[in-house]
């Protein structure tokens, strides 16, 4: 038979043995984990310096590369120090010296202050070039320049009448679309005499709208023309080798009437031309022949 007074002492110290237990545990638990909590806040730290480090050495890294760049980059041998480094390429017209001299260019230049497209749309501005593209070359440091120029198809005389003070009022060069050259600008062909022959005497502003068909039409035409005389838009006047034709205002009949002109080329064996005043083909059905007064 047990004796409740055992069993209660036995039960008691269980409970405080377990009790003891639960206590030591508890202990153990707070002990590892406060361990833990200051293990993790030194990795935390370690870890803070550790970007912080690498945010300083990228920074001086960046500060470096940044000052080596530009330091590189303003060194001498980067340099545009003489027209020379500027290569030209694609010109027949116009000397080397007459480009390098359309550029805005100022020696000594950087090749890095250089902006390509720029310089491109300035030569492309100048009358005296059609198209243009600019490269850079960094062994040897030069620019290389290709153009196409404005091949001149006529020589512009200005009407007496127009004033000194506009573009028209100066002689120039004509290309086939019409546009304007300044007289200087081809010193080149003067020396190769391959000057065209071909002369317009008027104002611009009044032929440029009709110019490019019209140079369609005489550059196919047998008819050899020498001068344009634009001056009276109501009578367009050309001078041609059987002598001073007038055709009226300009009009779609102009390539009909060149026809006509080119099948009286055996008018000098029929009349003294030293005797006719002007062909009129106004009408290119019924050409007239005007003749001078007798004395």
């Amino acid at each position: 038979m047990i004796d409740p007074q055992s069993f209660l002492r036995s039960l008691y110290k269980c409970e405080q043995t377990q009790s003891s237990r639960q206590e030591r545990l508890m202990t153990n638990i707070v002990s590892v984990s406060s361990r833990d909590l200051g293990n993790r806040r030194q990795q935390l730290r370690r870890q803070r310096r550790l970007r912080l480090v690498q945010i300083l050495w990228q920074a001086l890294a960046v500060s470096g590369l940044t000052g080596g760049v530009f330091w590189a980059v303003n060194q001498p041998i980067w340099f545009i120090n003489q027209p020379e480094q500027v290569s030209i390429e694609g010109n027949q017209l116009l000397s080397d010296r007459r480009i390098r001299a359309l550029l805005p260019l100022s020696y000594p230049q950087s090749l890095w202050e250089i902006q390509p497209q720029a310089l491109a749309k300035t030569l492309e501005s100048q009358g005296q070039i059609a198209k243009a593209s600019v490269s850079r070359q960094l062994f040897p440091p030069q620019l290389t320049i290709k153009v196409q120029e404005r091949r001149p198809v006529a020589i512009a005389q200005p009407s007496p009448t127009l004033t000194r003070r506009s573009e028209a009022s100066q002689v120039g060069w004509l290309d086939a679309n019409g546009g304007w050259i300044p007289l200087e600008s081809y010193a080149k062909l003067e020396r190769s005499r391959q000057l065209p022959r071909l002369k317009v005497i008027g104002n611009p502003e009044q032929y440029r709208p009709h110019w490019k068909q019209m140079y369609e039409t005489l550059s196919r035409s047998p008819v050899v023309v020498d001068e344009i005389n634009w001056q009276d838009p109501a009578n367009l006047m050309i001078t041609t080798e059987i002598g001073v034709v007038h055709l009226g205002a300009y009009s779609p009949l102009f390539a009909q009437q060149l026809r006509v002109l080119d099948q009286m080329r055996n008018l000098p064996e029929r009349v003294d031309l030293a005797l006719v005043d002007y062909i009129d083909l106004q009408n290119p059905d019924h050409p007239v022949i005007q003749m001078l007064p007798e004395p």
